[in-house]
């Protein structure tokens, strides 16, 4: 069965990532993981932006939260530090996507999740989906932009759970594209470098979307709002996933910024033989 991990303070009230989550389990038939890690160093460094229980009663108050919920779930409180717990979970349960959760106004403990995850990612090939807490009601997103720069890429054993989970959606998906002139050719070029990887094979009709701005950032933006998306996904290549350089990226400003949901696509070092090319040309008739 697919696992989900929910990376999480699980407070009383909305939680958006949460509820994102259970949704998209629903849909892929999947379960929970429900995370949380009381990581006393960083808390007493700066209290994140909300906690469980004290420890003796954490346990039993996620597992509560897990019983109430409508797919199959489990709970798991764990005392230490984040990079230790995270990638510990990730092993044993082999998640096919991360959910983390953006607080409106992130303290340092709330990065150093993000920061964790983020380093994972450049040895777990799985996704990453973090979701602000101001995101409007949870519903599976009908349009999903996915930002692609042109630049040859592979998603590796992840483009299969990722492409799972667009079919689960019935998300209608859109290249976006954003350059500093008004050339809008290059659209075709960022489309042909996402059919390569195999991510839209049986998705339907596969639409581009050219922004011409200064900005890439700003201008990704520009392209969420204009095509209503209600989902963003970005390609994260191989050094932005290191943190030092990570806060630099564009992929960081997206994820801090945007106001929804931020799907980040770990992108593998690219293949040495052609099946990739042979598949890519079959899943080209997919595109219009």
């Amino acid at each position: 069965m697919t696992t989900l991990l929910i990376v999480s303070d699980f407070v009383a009230g909305a939680d958006p990532a949460l509820d994102f989550a259970t949704l998209l389990a629903q849909a892929l038939g999947a379960k929970l993981v429900l995370l949380h890690v009381q990581d006393e160093d960083a808390l007493k460094a700066e209290p994140s932006s909300a906690q469980l229980p004290a420890a003796t009663s954490a346990p039993q108050a996620l597992q509560d939260l897990a019983r109430t919920l409508p797919v199959p779930a489990v709970a798991e409180v764990e005392a230490g530090q984040m990079e230790d717990a995270l990638p510990a979970a990730i092993s044993r349960h082999r998640p096919a996507l991360i959910v983390l959760s953006r607080p409106s106004a992130a303290t340092a403990a709330d990065v150093l999740v993000t920061t964790t995850a983020l380093n994972v990612l450049r040895s777990h090939a799985c996704g990453l989906l973090v979701v602000p807490a101001e995101a409007p009601q949870a519903k599976l997103p009908q349009r999903v932009l996915l930002a692609a720069d042109g630049g040859k890429f592979t998603l590796g054993p992840c483009v299969e759970s990722i492409r799972a989970m667009l079919l689960a959606m019935r998300a209608q998906l859109i290249v976006g594209h954003v350059t500093e002139s008004a050339t809008q050719h290059t659209a075709q070029q960022a489309l042909a470098s996402v059919v390569r990887t195999g991510l839209t094979l049986d998705l339907p009709a596969v639409t581009t979307t050219h922004v011409c701005h200064a900005e890439p950032t700003a201008g990704i933006l520009q392209a969420v709002a204009e095509q209503r998306a209600e989902l963003l996904a970005v390609v994260a290549r191989p050094h932005t996933l290191l943190w030092s350089l990570f806060r630099q990226t564009v992929t960081a400003q997206l994820v801090l910024q945007s106001a929804v949901p931020v799907l980040v696509l770990p992108a593998q070092p690219q293949p040495t033989s052609t099946g990739s090319q042979a598949s890519a040309r079959r899943t080209t008739s997919a595109v219009r």
